[in-house]
């Protein structure tokens, strides 16, 4: 919540500085205060599972939020009850003339497709350009990041020599961003892909500049100058064991899955992998709502 404080107040200044939320009386007496609109394209096949990670990092603050589920109309769902579908998410026809204060884009599992052979990517096309005058600011994820770098600024991705899956340790390229309020220098996320976009392809972008990276995970967050568009290219939204699960559900396949790195104790899948990522993902959903989507955000949309 905002710190209100006089106009004048000598402190004021130092906390500005370090993105302390200082709120003048000024800018208090005349503050509207309404509910944030959010609208999340789950392209996830576990969708509950999905939707409820996301909505556990969105609660972490005192803003009311009122949040739409999205999803494709190009594309059946096969994991997820048609009921849970009908009962709880629109499609875009249904939404599009709406605007909206932030959007999520979450990944999927069409990594090593080409872009224009993945069934709706039309549609998720049309999308992404409704961003452009329809959401204020929008949130990408993993696969859902590559896409949205390709569509809109042409940058490729690139399929890995094998899975990227673990915890691994990332820094900040600009610690003073206020994405990275509260944050430590050095902190964790999972990542769980076949696929990578290359920091050479980013640079080559005037409008795109690389927030944070990992010396093994390589690129993790990359923004435009504007904070309209974030693509995170790992999974600070996972649950503890959500890699675990997805390692066994490889293995009982037969797929001979490398075991996830820095993440099973002493690398043995049969022990319970240590949360060490929630206080940063908890911080970056939080910072992104507040700095990039509510203290920007016109209010009548």
């Amino acid at each position: 919540m905002p710190i209100k404080i006089n106009d004048d107040l000598p402190a004021r200044q130092i906390l500005e500085d370090e993105h302390i939320f200082v709120m003048t009386e000024k800018r208090a007496l005349t503050q509207d205060i309404r509910p944030l609109k959010i609208v999340i394209l789950n392209l996830m096949p576990t969708k509950v599972e999905t939707e409820t990670q996301i909505l556990r990092c969105l609660s972490n603050t005192p803003l009311q939020i009122e949040v739409d589920l999205l999803q494709t109309s190009t594309y059946t769902s096969r994991n997820t009850s048609e009921e849970h579908m009908l009962a709880f998410y629109k499609t875009f026809d249904e939404i599009k003339e709406h605007r909206y204060d932030g959007m999520i884009i979450t990944g999927a599992p069409v990594e090593m497709m080409d872009f224009e052979e993945v069934e709706y990517w039309a549609e998720l096309c049309e999308i992404m350009e409704w961003t452009k005058t329809h959401v204020h600011s929008t949130f990408h994820i993993c696969w859902g990041a590559q896409a949205g770098l390709y569509y809109h600024y042409g940058v490729p991705k690139h399929i890995l020599d094998h899975k990227l899956s673990g915890i691994f340790r990332h820094h900040m390229l600009y610690p003073k961003s206020r994405l990275f309020r509260g944050m430590d220098t050095y902190f964790n996320v999972p990542h769980s892909r076949h696929t990578t976009v290359y920091a050479e392809d980013i640079c080559k972008v005037p409008e795109l500049k690389i927030m944070a990276e990992s010396e093994e995970a390589g690129v993790y967050i990359v923004s435009n100058e504007s904070g309209s568009q974030f693509f995170v290219m790992g999974h600070s939204e996972y649950d503890a064991d959500t890699l675990k699960k997805e390692y066994v559900r490889d293995f009982n396949k037969g797929m001979d899955p490398e075991i996830p790195v820095h993440y099973f104790p002493d690398d043995d899948p049969e022990k319970e992998p240590v949360l060490t990522w929630r206080s940063h993902g908890q911080w970056i959903y939080s910072n992104w709502l507040n700095y990039f989507v509510y203290q920007t955000t016109p209010y009548e949309l």
